[in-house]
């Protein structure tokens, strides 16, 4: 089972998507945990996480989380705005799971 993380700057916008990426993770019958968490959170789930990903909002904070994950071996991305802003849960699982192989 892959963990998903998603951060944004308080955890609310990512909640929707994240409801959106379950949704298609059914639909293709893949096992996975998706959850949100605000990026002040990051350090605290970055352990059990397989990839975050950054709402395009916190974009800029992806070079010191990143740091912060590479000795983890973990990765972390930045949502793409155009999937993000549509909210299009199947393209950033898709895209998640790509990252993962």
């Amino acid at each position: 089972m892959k963990n998903i993380v998603l951060c944004c700057a308080a955890g609310m916008s990512t909640s929707m998507l994240v409801q959106r990426m379950k949704d298609a993770a059914q639909k293709k019958g893949v096992d996975v945990t998706i959850k949100a968490v605000p990026v002040a959170e990051f350090e605290e789930n970055i352990a059990t996480a397989d990839i975050v990903l950054l709402g395009p909002q916190v974009k800029y904070e992806q070079a010191k989380l990143q740091a912060i994950a590479d000795p983890l071996g973990k990765k972390v991305t930045v949502i793409d705005m155009m999937d993000y802003g549509m909210m299009k849960g199947d393209a950033v699982l898709d895209k998640a799971l790509k990252l993962l192989e």
